[in-house]
């Protein structure tokens, strides 16, 4: 039943109604209807007076870092105020003052109706300002508009005040300070809920087990299972928003404590600047060697070489930038067309000797390897335009690197199966231990070609050794 009613209203009434009004096309009925529904709840957010206090604080102790659903801010302050931030400053101190919350509410910016920067100052009880100051900041860029959307640059918070500068920036930017500032619980709450009864037995096996429970992610475990040596580069490129080569290092250290320590693959991880402690309790000397061997790769992925050494109970990991600088610039002077690997390799081995307190070198030839593969197909890629790898265009490169690495090679393709056999390289005498260092850089070499080629879908099948007493190697590659 529609009830038609004369009623008189003074300017100060009509102003405040005009968003209303603009918002349904000057329909003044539909906008007293929503005027009326807004007071309606406005009137039941009242009766959070009238909550016990314990159980308030409690309330909002509870909710703490949690964003408020868009649907309950929206009634809580009225989107349309957002046209002048005066107005907006004045409603909520009208408010807090009706809700008796002892809050004082301080709104400053360069534009009342399109401010580029906004200076929030809450004072008060700090429960209530904390809660006042999340449900403001995220009413300001959930509100402002798309075109130029408002960040959280700073958040100060005192006991009883909380001082908060807002400015213009981009959606990125604006969405991930309200995380950072204000919502750092929220996603993880949102997830609890989605999935309760996994992660109730999750965090009971890590509580019943004392936390000595390991999580990981699937394809690190899978590598284990395949006797590979896992990075978890996955993990943390996931958390990084970007490829690994891209991590700053200091970044990527930090990013290695959490993953590690969280995981439960390690007790605990100390950065010291550039070095890397890892604390464990494993007892199996080969596991220590593959966490060691993982960690090294790792960072290697990342763009630095490191040296490690392991104790009972530790790995330490030592950056070393002059062994990288080497390795960059034997890298960078490499050119298909006239480039000499075999002098690069030997003057390399000379420089490694004259560097002290390296207790693997192998690390570090295992690396100048990997470098060289993968820059040497790299330059046959640019030279003949390679568009993608497959086993026959990865063959005819190989046979080039070996012609560099003075190699003599067989290579026999069999359906998805490439049989590729060493018959004499004359840069390695076996039984001498430095030409061991050179095999094992030669090796290392095909690997680094492989993993940039193919990924992880290579598989390799080491049949022989030249290093292990046969006169010659094979290998197998297959690409499922």
């Amino acid at each position: 039943m529609i009830i038609t009613r004369h009623i008189s209203l003074d300017n100060d009434c009509i102003e405040k109604m005009e968003p209303y009004v603009e918002k349904h096309k000057g329909n003044f009925s539909a906008a007293i209807r929503e005027i009326i529904d807004r007071a309606g709840n406005y009137n039941s957010l009242k009766n959070l007076s009238a909550i016990d206090n314990s159980m308030f604080k409690w309330m909002l102790n509870e909710i703490d870092g949690m964003l408020v659903p868009d649907t309950v801010l929206d009634d809580l302050i009225d989107p349309m105020l957002i046209h002048s931030i005066g107005k907006l400053e004045e409603h909520l101190k009208r408010r807090f003052s009706e809700l008796e919350w002892d809050i004082d509410l301080t709104l400053k910016c360069d534009n009342d109706s399109s401010p580029s920067d906004i200076f929030i100052e809450i004072t008060g009880s700090p429960q209530k300002t904390k809660f006042v100051a999340r449900i403001l900041s995220q009413y300001l860029l959930k509100n402002s508009p798309e075109q130029i959307p408002l960040e959280i640059r700073s958040v100060y918070n005192l006991e009883g005040c909380i001082k908060i500068e807002l400015s213009r920036s981009n959606e990125k930017d604006s969405r991930d300070s309200l995380i950072k500032y204000f919502g750092g619980m929220d996603e993880v709450t949102k997830a609890v809920k989605s999935r309760p009864a996994f992660w109730k037995a999750l965090i009971n096996g890590h509580m019943l087990s004392n936390y000595n429970m390991v999580t990981l992610h699937r394809n690190y475990f899978e590598d284990l299972l395949a006797g590979k040596v896992p990075m978890g580069e996955i993990t943390i490129e996931t958390m990084a928003k970007k490829p690994i080569q891209e991590i700053p290092l200091t970044e990527m250290l930090t990013l290695i404590k959490e993953v590690y320590e969280t995981s439960r693959v390690a007790d605990r991880v100390e950065i010291d600047r550039e070095t890397v402690i890892l604390f464990h309790n494993y007892r199996n000397k080969d596991v220590i060697e593959k966490l060691k061997k993982s960690l090294v790769t790792l960072l290697e992925a990342n763009g630095h070489l490191y040296d490690a050494k392991s104790t009972a109970n530790m790995i330490v990991l030592t950056h070393r930038p002059d062994v990288g600088i080497k390795i960059n610039e034997i890298v960078g002077n490499l050119k298909i067309s006239n480039s000499r690997v075999d002098q690069d390799l030997i003057m390399f081995m000379a420089f490694l000797k004259g560097l002290k307190n390296i207790p693997d070198i192998p690390i570090s030839l295992t690396a100048l390897g990997r470098r060289i593969g993968k820059s040497l197909l790299q330059e046959y890629e640019k030279e003949n335009g390679i568009k993608s790898w497959e086993l026959e265009n990865f063959q005819k490169a190989l046979e080039i690197i070996d012609s560099k690495l003075h190699r003599e090679s067989e290579w026999k393709l069999e359906g998805k199966n490439l049989l590729y056999t060493v018959r004499k390289c004359n840069i390695v005498a076996e039984g001498n231990t430095f030409d061991t260092y050179v095999c094992h850089t030669i090796r290392e070499t095909f690997k680094g070609a492989v993993s940039y080629a193919f990924g992880n879908r290579a598989e390799m099948d080491i049949k022989k050794l030249l290093s292990h007493g046969d006169n010659f190697c094979e290998v197998v590659l297959r690409i499922p």
